[in-house]
């Protein structure tokens, strides 16, 4: 159990660091906030938020799809079982961090399209790493049986 406390802990911070290099990439980089703007500000950024184009929504959807992808995978594959909860709970409390980013920013109503996408990576990668263990098991069985 220990294990995959800490395959979720360290899968949420591998993730957590993809998003946030993301992200600062494209609030700092490619789409600057203006001078004085402060994420710590609601108002200040929820302004920010609005003049952006659809290119800076695009990498924030990249950055909470990599998150779920990158940290659930992680999770999966470090743990010792339950592949698909672990990376479900690193899904999970990334859907969770969107929708309140989400109805907190008020961005184009497109950006919704980021829950199917995180659901859909959440399930891809704790199926894929079953299929592998399941592989890898099969694998081992001598031929002609057991």
């Amino acid at each position: 159990m220990l294990r995959n406390i800490g395959a979720v802990i360290v899968g949420l911070i591998v993730g957590s660091a993809w998003n946030m290099g993301l992200i600062t990439l494209n609030t700092e980089v490619l789409f600057p906030m203006p001078a004085g703007t402060s994420m710590d500000d609601p108002e200040q950024y929820k302004a920010y938020v609005a003049t952006l184009p659809v290119a800076a929504f695009m990498m924030v959807i990249v950055a909470h799809v990599g998150q779920a992808g990158i940290g659930g995978w992680i999770a999966a594959r470090l743990g010792k079982s339950r592949p698909m909860l672990l990376a479900g709970i690193v899904g999970l409390l990334t859907l969770l961090g969107s929708v309140v980013l989400l109805i907190a920013l008020s961005p184009p109503a497109w950006t919704w399209v980021e829950v199917p996408l995180l659901l859909g990576t959440t399930w891809f990668v704790g199926t894929a790493e079953t299929k592998r263990r399941a592989a890898a098991g099969s694998a081992s069985v001598p031929e002609g049986g057991s």
